[in-house]
């Protein structure tokens, strides 16, 4: 979503909701049927709650309580890009994710303030505070010409509401639109805003999440971005990740990240994480959903994919998304399914575990190759004409979901990267396999996103993040095969045959 005169920045949310929720009551509320354990999605689709309405989880804000999700969102029925103001904020509830009850309207228009004619109310977030037993609302609110830049607080006892609104600030004095929360495995609570004189802050809540607090930092913010906009942040396994948006006014972008293992920093320097090129697959960051399960934890990238024109019928783009020490990825699936009870996950555009391919390059037409068909380790990987040979040939071997390790045919090693090196420019290699994140290759499709029949994909080492590159973009026998940054050029495009 955009303001008239910029894209209007996505930020997300993922918090931890509490698990011990007994004394709020929750009377009232619609129940939502029961699904199968099994979801099921098609990205970039028409995508209705179960009424049969378009869902308008628009700028998603999503929290869970129990074994129930509720989602919030901006309702645009009717808007468009020149005629977007606030109606109200809907609040829906499923217990498998892809099948949304409409539960009632956690805000509504009032008839003047904040939250009346003519106001945009954006990005509505929510956290439940434990420790007094209350779910807290974060919202953007602006006039017209997005001059106020503010943000709204607004407080319930149940997750659906109606939430009791109390009031606008700037976060210590700082211009803020659009935004997102996180809450901490400890409990507390951030919030996560777009200043336009310096950039992308994050912020401590108070106790009580219902103001901000110095953290004695840049402008008493725990951390700053500089040029980046449409934040979500999660944590994983110690490792924070900030997803953020460039700024480019209404066009899109190849949205990025960075990661730290503390908020207030060292953070890394901001990359891709989907193919360069793609404009994250022509979305922008709204939120990430952790979805735990007895298997393990799979994580969501939930994009809003605007129309202009009609912005209530905006595709909201659901793709898993890879989150490996501190590597994060997403790659494109025309279609996928997620087992709750598992948090695990499953793609129709993952090529078949087991299965046998030459990696035909689609800048020079030759293909991923053993140098002097090695059989030993350390044998260096270059591209040469297809003459059929085993050291030409590779097997994909499924870890989870999208992620691979690709053994050579002729040795039986594994497609490897060096010393577990996260340099761009280290030549590829094939090394025994060792299970490690620098032999596990994310397979991101550049191709089925805009045709179902395109099996052309971006290989990104997990260990580093860079992807596998003909060096120099050669188009001659011999090229090296190094990693290097998702740039959307062909030289790093491999296709499976």
């Amino acid at each position: 979503m955009f303001t008239r005169s910029r894209r209007r920045t996505v930020s997300a949310v993922i918090c931890a909701a509490a698990t011990a929720l007994s004394a709020l009551a929750l009377v009232g509320l619609a129940q939502a049927p029961a699904h199968a354990a099994t979801s099921q999605f098609t990205p970039g689709q028409a995508w209705t709650d179960t009424s049969g309405t378009t869902l308008q989880m628009h700028g998603l804000g999503i929290v869970k309580v129990g074994s129930t999700w509720y989602g919030f969102g901006e309702d645009k029925t009717g808007e468009s890009s020149g005629n977007a103001f606030f109606q109200d904020i809907p609040c829906y509830s499923s217990t498998d994710l892809s099948h949304w009850t409409l539960q009632s309207r956690a805000l509504s228009k009032q008839s003047s303030g904040d939250l009346g004619p003519n106001r945009v109310v954006e990005r509505p977030k929510v956290l439940f505070n434990s420790s007094t037993n209350t779910f807290v609302m974060y919202l953007h609110i602006d006039n017209s010409s997005y001059g106020e830049a503010k943000v709204g607080v607004a407080t319930s006892s149940t997750p659906c509401g109606p939430y009791s609104y109390r009031g606008s600030f700037q976060p210590l004095g700082h211009q803020s639109r659009d935004l997102g929360l996180f809450q901490d495995t400890d409990g507390s609570g951030y919030l996560l805003s777009e200043d336009r004189a310096s950039g992308l802050r994050i912020d401590k809540l108070s106790s009580d999440y219902l103001s901000v607090v110095s953290a004695g930092g840049s402008g008493g913010s725990v951390a700053l971005f500089a040029d980046y906009e449409a934040p979500a942040m999660v944590k994983a396994n110690g490792t924070y990740f900030v997803l953020g948006s460039h700024l480019t006014g209404w066009n899109l972008n190849d949205n990025a990240y960075t990661t730290a293992t503390s908020l207030s920093g060292p953070w890394s320097a901001f990359k891709d994480f989907a193919p360069a090129g793609t404009n994250t697959y022509q979305t922008q960051t709204a939120n990430i959903i952790p979805v735990a399960g007895s298997s393990g934890t799979s994580y969501i990238y939930a994009g809003d994919r605007w129309n202009l024109n009609s912005l209530g019928e905006s595709q909201l783009v659901w793709l898993p998304l890879t989150l490996s020490g501190t590597t994060a990825n997403v790659g494109w699936q025309n279609s996928w399914s997620l087992d709750v009870g598992a948090g695990t996950w499953s793609g129709s555009s993952n090529p078949a575990s087991g299965s046998t391919h030459y990696l035909t390059n689609a800048n020079s037409s030759l293909v991923m190759d053993v140098s002097g068909a090695s059989t030993a380790s350390g044998g260096v990987i270059i591209q040469w004409a297809n003459h059929g040979g085993t050291n030409q040939q590779w097997t994909l071997h499924q870890v989870a979901g999208n992620v691979y390790t690709i053994t050579n045919g002729n040795s039986g090693l594994c497609l490897d990267v060096p010393n577990r090196s996260t340099t761009g420019g280290t030549q590829l290699d094939q090394a025994t396999c060792n299970g490690g994140s620098n032999q596990q290759w994310a397979l991101d499709s550049v191709g089925s996103y805009t045709s179902s029949s395109d099996t052309s994909y971006e290989l990104a080492a997990l260990n580093s993040g860079l992807v596998a590159d003909v060096s120099s973009g050669a188009t001659t026998q011999g090229g090296k095969v190094i990693q290097w940054s998702t740039n959307g050029q062909a030289n790093q495009t491999w296709k499976l045959s």
